[in-house]
């Protein structure tokens, strides 16, 4: 039997400086998570300082758009998580100032690990990366629930 460990950590975000979702980091992406049935959304159009290769979008900013979009769709559940594992696959080159869209759902769930599964589409619907992962339940520390991620990007 795996003993998975147990993880708390300090969930207030009302400083709003997440790398993903953080509106006040000013190098963040700025990701604004909807709930949408039973899958989060968000769009964002990636910019020249999103960039690897001249005018193509960096894989990691791909990754991270997927990692946030599947911590988002475990938080829309009521269950905050951290990222233990992720398998990525870029399926083609995305261009900057290429307008998408980024979708996720929570595909199992289990008392002390979910897994979760995200896209990143052109608006056509052309899936250009996508992910799965398997994510530990955390625990809040004592004192430290703060502002949920839906109502601080709702304000």
């Amino acid at each position: 039997m795996v003993v998975l460990p147990r993880v708390a950590i300090n969930t207030d975000l009302n400083e709003g400086l997440c790398f993903g979702c953080g509106q006040n980091n000013p190098i963040g992406l700025k990701l604004n998570f909807i709930k949408d049935g039973d899958i989060c959304r968000a769009e964002f159009t990636p910019g020249n300082s999103h960039q690897g290769w001249p005018g193509i979008v960096h894989g990691g900013i791909l990754a991270s758009l997927l990692d946030e979009a599947m911590s988002y769709a475990a938080y829309f559940e009521g269950v905050t998580c951290l990222t233990a594992s992720m398998q990525v696959r870029l399926r083609q080159p995305v261009k900057v100032e290429e307008p998408l869209v980024i979708t996720a759902s929570v595909t199992a769930n289990r008392k002390k690990l979910l897994e979760t599964r995200a896209t990143v589409c052109l608006k056509d619907g052309t899936v250009v990366a996508e992910s799965t992962s398997k994510q530990f339940v955390i625990e809040k520390e004592p004192g430290h629930g703060g502002k949920s991620r839906e109502s601080r990007n709702h304000v």
